[in-house]
């Protein structure tokens, strides 16, 4: 990935970043930002074969290195992901995890797995294939439990041979104290309304409904595009909150729980906002109903917390919806009863 293909926001940290020295980097900042896309960009400008260092640009895009990135089989990367963003973002999982999902032994994993890492750990003391260091990829870091944390945090700390690390991060605070002082941090920087309203409307999203959509992602630019793609509508969203204080489950009969939650979750986010005088960051003003009591969002915001661990893996999706929607519009019209 070269800097052009690169969302514009993120040029400007390509260049810095390419300027520091060091083997390990920690991405950071709120999900839709880009965290993913600017470590692959960091990864192909280390490992580009005919790259301009003095310019500080990224990758040229065109060499063998390039390509091998490009084509997901590049030697000397090394992509450490949970087996469903790897297979979301199209990067191959080793022979051996591929035929246990595929003869349904176990689902793709949903964590970095401590296999993965050791593996890594493995590829980080082999010599260069192409003779321009070797990278490894961590996304989202979050998902590594303490085991798997722990298996990386030596090699961390005492990388063998010309290796570096990127780790990227949507939330950071889960990552170990011991991975994160190991790392030099960058926080990713938010893109201007205006500017990630153009963005989408390059990568297709009706220019009438992209202000809609970069609202309802929180100002999140991929996220924004995500749900671009998954057809949501502005209009449909700007109506949900009345949808859901009459307890209408229609309105998010498409969602799965866990897009159900996170639904749920930026409406009681509002709700506490509007309820404390501050802006609503997802909603319109005018779209909200009436605030219920700061003590009925509370108990709402920890039952929605508390409904998303078991969001992945519902005993019954339908049901878990139905009662999803049932408490919103009890909490909701509580705003009419408060003393």
């Amino acid at each position: 990935m070269n800097a052009s293909a690169l969302s514009p926001w993120l040029r400007e940290p390509l260049v810095e970043l390419l300027r520091q020295r060091g083997h390990a980097w920690l991405l950071q900042g709120p999900s839709g930002l880009g965290q993913y896309e600017l470590g692959l960009a960091l990864a192909a400008a280390w490992l580009c074969e005919q790259r301009d260092e003095e310019t500080g640009e990224g990758a040229c895009g065109h060499c063998p290195s390039c390509h091998a990135i490009q084509v997901r089989t590049h030697a000397d990367l090394c992509m450490l992901m949970p087996e469903v963003a790897m297979q979301e973002l199209g990067w191959p999982l080793d022979e051996k995890a591929q035929a246990d999902i595929d003869d349904k032994k176990r689902k793709p994993s949903r964590e970095i797995r401590v296999e993965a890492m050791r593996d890594a750990v493995g590829f980080a003391q082999r010599t260069s294939g192409r003779g321009r260091g070797k990278v490894v990829l961590v996304y989202p870091a979050e998902r590594m439990n303490t085991i798997t944390a722990n298996t990386l945090l030596k090699t961390l700390e005492e990388p063998v041979g010309d290796v570096r690390f990127v780790l990227a991060t949507e939330a950071a605070w889960q990552l170990l104290p011991t991975i994160r002082s190991r790392c030099l941090g960058f926080t990713l920087p938010w893109p201007a309304s205006a500017e990630a309203r153009d963005w989408l409307v390059a990568q297709g999203v009706p220019p009438a409904d992209a202000l809609g959509l970069l609202r309802s992602a929180g100002g999140r630019p991929s996220d924004a595009l995500r749900l671009a793609g998954q057809g949501q509508s502005p209009k449909a969203w700007a109506l949900l909150p009345k949808a859901m204080s009459r307890g209408d489950a229609s309105a998010l009969a498409d969602h799965a729980p866990s897009q159900a939650i996170g639904v749920l979750q930026k409406l009681c986010h509002d709700l506490m906002a509007a309820g404390n005088g501050a802006a609503p960051r997802f909603f319109e003003a005018a779209d909200l109903p009436p605030a219920p009591s700061r003590v009925a969002l509370a108990r709402w915001s920890k039952s929605l917390a508390n409904a998303a661990k078991t969001a992945e893996h519902p005993f019954n999706a339908g049901l878990m919806l139905e009662a999803l929607v049932s408490e919103a519009r009890t909490t909701l019209n509580s705003a009419g009863r408060r003393p």
